[in-house]
């Protein structure tokens, strides 16, 4: 099969659009997607101060590769990229060490926090004592609650204007129909509403790989040589997200695009049913413990951490 844009032999095909690409036509295709949705959704300025949270894994290297290459047109604009050590022997130290790789090659600034500094406790400690005071939350729940508060504290540290997160289509699609089995809807509109907006004390939340599928990213990162990341975290097999995913991978088998259109029908409900005044509406207060922006009394991370007696 050949290429649909020239005569190269073509390496992918996508079926949604019956469009075949080489190599080289399918690395501009994802840079040019990602570039079409920060100018889709006006993720940037000129003069940010962009956090990129970069885990190690293929999503948010790829993530800094094509976000650093568009952002060298914009001298102005400063990139740092952000590793969470959580403290898990064994899984996090190869992902530092790609992280830290890339970051070189690609002309960015790495800094690593850990849970240790931070809270004290690595997460496995936390997750450890969680069990033992059979706490209701999985794992999963302390690490991505625990992560965005270093992301943000330490972001508002180094004066960042936005903090850029490698969420792919895939993980959105994911994200939106856990919450709809967990009957939880109000919290994913009330997230989506607050995520993208300025409140003091909160840096703005951007996703710009958000309408690229897992596999495409995972099949740039190849042609782009970038580590994959052999490690998988120990706890991701055991939560509704796993379960979700390959409901979701089995059933665009049948019918592709089904992760698109779930994203996209969201998104149209979400601005249908709330404007400009909706967004105004929403106060954030302080954490009585630490002063992180909330829309509680206690900030969730507090909460948790409150919970275990380890506040």
């Amino acid at each position: 099969m050949k290429c649909s844009f020239c005569d190269r032999q073509a390496v992918y095909f996508k079926r949604i659009s019956g469009v075949a690409y080489c190599k080289n036509c399918f690395i501009k295709h994802v840079e040019d997607r990602v570039r079409w949705t920060i100018n889709k959704g006006k993720l940037f300025d000129w003069n940010d101060n962009i956090v990129l949270a970069v885990s190690g894994g293929k999503d948010s290297v790829v993530m800094m590769k094509i976000v650093s290459k568009i952002e060298r047109n914009f001298p102005d604009v400063k990139l740092t990229a952000i590793t969470i050590d959580e403290g898990f022997n064994g899984y996090r130290v190869e992902g530092i060490r790609i992280a830290k790789k890339f970051s070189s090659m690609f002309g960015v600034e790495h800094l690593t926090f850990s849970f240790k500094d931070f809270y004290g406790y690595t997460l496995k400690e936390i997750i450890d004592i969680a069990e033992k005071k059979g706490s209701p939350y999985h794992p999963c729940t302390y690490c991505g609650v625990l992560r965005r508060k270093i992301l943000n504290v330490k972001g508002r540290e180094i004066g960042a204007t936005k903090i850029a997160t490698a969420h792919n289509l895939d993980d959105e699609a994911q994200t939106i129909l856990m919450n709809i089995l967990r009957g939880d809807i109000g919290r994913l509109i009330e997230s989506f509403r607050i995520e993208s907006q300025k409140y003091e004390g909160f840096i703005p939340r951007v996703k710009p790989m958000k309408y690229i599928p897992e596999k495409e990213i995972a099949l740039y990162a190849y042609y782009s040589g970038i580590d994959l990341y052999s490690n998988e975290c120990p706890f991701s097999k055991l939560s509704l997200r796993s379960e979700v995913r390959s409901f979701l991978n089995d059933y665009e088998t049948r019918h592709p695009d089904v992760k698109f259109s779930i994203v996209s029908s969201f998104e149209d409900f979400v601005n249908k049913i709330m404007g400009k005044e909706d967004l105004m509406k929403i106060k954030l207060n302080r954490c009585k413990h630490c002063g992180e922006p909330t829309t509680r009394e206690i900030c969730r991370a507090c909460e948790l951490l409150e919970d275990l007696k380890i506040l």
